[in-house]
């Protein structure tokens, strides 16, 4: 991995310092094969090191970092047979919202996700994650669909937010929103959610009203971006960091207020380091919590679901 942030500095000056012996590196030389061997070391404890205390606006930056794991990486590894399924029957597609039919580990599931792309082309295909209304719209007739198959769904997020551009909002993206979110607490099948890097705003929430909601231990999800925040409360972004740590967006904190349901652990330095293993990690988590959510009837399914919402925030008597 190349792409260091600025806090991975000293772990990047290891790794280079390897790359350099290695390519001295003659296959007989034993003093530069254990000078390898105990750089090799020390980049990993201080990796170790780095990330186990991170802040929350290290953990933001972790969480926007080029490598994370994409949809198109989740799908291509936990998902089989999967068939997206284009368009709202209304306006158009939208390529920030990938959605269709497959396989999860022998059982036949409903996908959905926000996808930011993983190059320049990419990204601009999917308008680096930020979906339109006829996404959520999208979204929602795909979920009608698995409701009326009776397939489970997974929604995988990862967005700074929903599209603020105007021929959005006049195509009405709040109400596309709201009725993503209102699909998302009407639907009778099982419903997980993973907050795989970021969870901005409604964009997010709107795919994220789910039955279990999971996050990756580095990502974050709030109802507004650090920058935004802070360029609101303090009429500039650069207290994004106070702004982070105030919000309360990691995965760490959101448990602990009850918003999500579990996090999954990430490979040391992140899921960007492995991206297999990440995703391993959070088909193993999202396969326990499907093998319990079936064993309900649908009408439990959707009365939990709708409780679990209306209780988050609530202020409790005495």
């Amino acid at each position: 991995m190349n792409n260091f942030l600025d806090f991975e500095k000293s772990v990047a000056d290891l790794e280079g310092k390897i790359r350099e012996l290695e390519g001295l590196e003659n296959g007989s030389d034993i003093e530069i094969n254990e000078d390898i061997v105990k750089l090799r070391q020390k980049a990993e404890q201080q990796l170790a090191q780095t990330y186990a205390k991170l802040t929350p606006w290290q953990k933001t930056q972790v969480a926007r970092h080029v490598d994370r794991p994409k949809l198109s990486d989740i799908t291509a590894q936990l998902i089989d047979e999967f068939m997206p399924l284009a368009g709202d029957r209304a306006y158009s597609d939208d390529h920030a919202i990938i959605g269709g039919m497959g396989r999860f580990r022998g059982r036949s599931v409903m996908v959905i996700g926000t996808e930011k792309g993983k190059d320049t082309q990419s990204r601009l295909r999917h308008n680096f994650g930020m979906a339109r209304p006829e996404g959520y719209r999208k979204a929602q007739r795909l979920m009608k669909l698995a409701d009326h198959f009776g397939l489970p769904i997974l929604t995988f997020i990862d967005t700074s937010g929903a599209y603020p551009g105007i021929g959005a909002e006049e195509r009405g993206q709040a109400e596309a929103i709201a009725r993503s979110i209102e699909v998302c607490l009407d639907v009778r099948v099982p419903m997980i959610a993973s907050i795989v890097g970021e969870g901005g705003s409604g964009g997010a929430v709107a795919l994220a009203s789910a039955n279990k909601v999971l996050m990756f231990a580095h990502a974050v999800y709030s109802v507004i971006s650090p920058e935004g925040c802070a360029a609101i409360l303090w009429k500039t972004r650069d207290k994004a960091q106070e702004a982070a740590t105030a919000m309360k967006i990691t995965a760490q904190d959101l448990l602990q207020l009850k918003v999500i349901d579990r996090i999954v652990e990430e490979p040391v330095g992140g899921a960007q380091r492995n991206v297999p293993q990440a995703i391993n990690a959070l088909g193993d988590v999202i396969e326990e919590e499907l093998t319990v959510l079936l064993k309900k009837e649908p009408g439990e399914l959707r009365e939990e679901r709708r409780r679990k919402f209306l209780a988050i925030g609530r202020l409790e008597a005495g």
